[in-house]
């Protein structure tokens, strides 16, 4: 049911970003283009996903609720700001602004078979690779 139940929602997200023109470099680097040909439209779709994210989480954050599916919510343990966290966001920020795509609007456009895009998933595949294999190896450094 938990993969059923993914595969709907993960479906749901997909069209949406179809639908909104996330998954349209040309659109997202038109939105990022301020003294060009800028196209505002997207701050509207963030606006409206942080519409409905944003009293969902208060409202199970307020009742201290649990997910149907799962033992608790999988959420980061730290608030902490460290390297890692600014230079992923460097990246996917870069990335987002130099391609077009950030991972939500570059897999359903992977159904597009566009080269780009199946370029862009695979070098973003061997970056989550990479890291973690980089992780794995710091792991086992910090035990011996």
């Amino acid at each position: 049911m938990r993969i059923l139940s993914a595969f709907g929602i993960g479906l749901l997200f997909g069209f949406g970003i179809l639908i909104s023109g996330m998954a349209n470099p040309a659109k997202v680097l038109n939105f990022f283009d301020l003294f060009g040909t800028w196209d505002p439209s997207l701050a509207f779709v963030m606006g409206g996903a942080l519409m409905v994210a944003g009293p969902g989480y208060a409202i199970l954050f307020r009742r201290r609720a649990r997910p149907v599916m799962a033992p608790r919510f999988d959420l980061p343990d730290t608030r902490r700001i460290d390297a890692p966290l600014i230079l992923g966001s460097l990246g996917f920020g870069a990335g987002w602004g130099i391609a077009g795509f950030c991972p939500g609007g570059a897999l359903p456009a992977l159904g597009t078979a566009r080269w780009e895009v199946v370029l862009f998933v695979a070098a973003m595949a061997a970056g989550l690779l990479l890291v973690r294999a980089l992780r794995a190896t710091q792991a086992r450094r910090a035990v011996a």
